[in-house]
């Protein structure tokens, strides 16, 4: 079966809304995900529904069926590895890898997908700490909390971020602030729930409760 390009962004466009324990995906969600118009949405909706690849329940949203999770999952897998492959060998900031990975993930070769895999070691996640699912759709795990978790003199390592939008990868860059950077918490602010942390046991920072809640960390 063939599926354009637009129809595989919204496959993986309801993967990752409900991605996070979700059970299904709103049109509002799709919308706001895609940039696009609710009667879009609700248009494509519909194509994929034709395709077997999506159900859509009135008052219950959309999820994805087993075939359109397929499809969906192999595309995160090839936007993660290329990820790797702009950070790790072309010098990319993981800021900027994003919107060049979204173009390169429609490129369809198996073959291609599975040396790239090879040549980068097997990664297991991405240059933002997201997990990269293997050729058979499976995902690694891992323990890890978000640093707004920790408890006063509790101390881990960054390994991931919630959000990967630009300007907070940027911000975070401009903290120092990146994957496997060291953080102990040394004091919690009830009133506006920041946290004072020490990096790499060296440099001391209030990092505000809206960012606390974006950094995962896997505790020491």
């Amino acid at each position: 079966m063939k599926i354009s390009k637009t129809e595989e962004n919204y496959l993986k466009a309801i993967f990752s809304i409900t991605e996070k324990n979700q059970p299904s995906a709103s049109t509002n969600a799709i919308s706001k995900k895609m940039k696009t118009s609710a009667a879009s949405v609700t248009d494509m909706v519909k194509r994929l529904a034709k395709k077997k690849l999506v159900i859509h329940e009135s008052h219950k949203g959309v999820h994805l069926t087993k075939a359109g999770n397929q499809i969906a999952t192999m595309l995160v897998r090839k936007h993660r590895l290329w990820e790797v492959f702009l950070v790790e060998k072309l010098n990319f900031l993981w800021d900027e890898v994003h919107d060049i990975a979204e173009e390169l993930e429609h490129i369809d070769s198996d073959e291609l997908m599975i040396r790239l895999d090879d040549f980068l070691g097997n990664p297991k996640f991405d240059p933002h700490g997201d997990p990269i699912p293997d050729a058979n759709g499976e995902f690694a795990t891992r323990q890890q909390v978000a640093l707004n978790e920790l408890k006063v003199g509790e101390e881990g390592i960054v390994v991931g971020v919630r959000e990967s939008s630009t300007p907070f990868l940027q911000y975070l860059d401009q903290l120092g602030v990146g994957l496997g950077v060291k953080v102990k918490v040394v004091e919690k602010y009830e009133y506006d729930n920041s946290i004072k942390i020490i990096l790499n046991k060296t440099k001391e920072m209030v990092i505000t409760g809206k960012v606390c809640q974006s950094l995962f960390l896997q505790k020491k």
